[in-house]
């Protein structure tokens, strides 16, 4: 669905929207309307309290408002973009990325991907820890198929001190992980995303996907 309001010229939202059971579809569209309403927010995200994403977009304007006020010779043009997809669906579990870009000035705008992960059952939001039944296991095997990733990009960082990315989700090419835009690499590299197929770490997987 589509979300805006009358007054917005900056910014488009596109997310997908959860239909059926009403608790479970309300837990999972209340999940993505707080990634939405976060990736909106100008200033200190412990300072959110939009209600809504209508509220979001107007606070947004508002904002590009003042800026354009306080600095009418600037020829600087805000923007956001939020788009969401299901990239992931079976009877336990649902996947859904959420990628926004919002540039409120300099250098370059800000690139951000996120993962939610689902029971699709209860419409619980999972932590990546409830993604896997063996994590230690599952890090061992992620860690070779990052250093294959960074040596192809030419990339330069210290194995010794591999983490799993804050983003983990499934997709129909297998358990997706995706650093985004300084996580692991300077801005210039951007996102660092790789799939680990299945099969190759169908042991440490809570969910059955193959």
């Amino acid at each position: 669905m589509n979300i805006t309001t009358n007054d917005n010229n900056l910014v488009e939202v596109n997310i997908p929207k959860a239909e059926g059971n009403k608790s479970i579809s309300n837990q999972i569209n209340s999940e993505i309307q707080k990634k939405v309403i976060s990736a909106l927010h100008i200033g200190n995200l412990n300072d959110i309290h939009s209600p809504s994403i209508e509220e979001s977009i107007a606070s947004f304007n508002y904002e590009y408002k003042v800026f354009n006020k306080d600095f009418p010779e600037s020829p600087q043009l805000w923007e956001a973009q939020i788009d969401g997809e299901v990239i992931y669906q079976s009877d336990e579990l649902t996947t859904i990325a959420i990628t926004s870009y919002k540039n409120t000035g300099g250098a370059h705008g800000n690139l951000n991907i996120s993962f939610l992960n689902f029971d699709s059952k209860t419409g619980q939001k999972l932590d990546n820890s409830q993604l896997f039944t063996d994590i230690k296991s599952f890090k061992a095997i992620a860690k070779t198929y990052f250093e294959e990733e960074i040596k192809e990009k030419n990339l330069l960082t210290d194995y010794k001190t591999f983490e799993l990315p804050e983003n983990i989700g499934y997709s129909e090419n297998g358990i997706v992980l995706l650093y985004n835009t300084y996580e692991v690499a300077p801005h210039a590299t951007g996102i660092i995303e790789f799939a680990i197929p299945f099969r190759k770490a169908a042991s440490s997987l809570a969910f059955n996907s193959l």
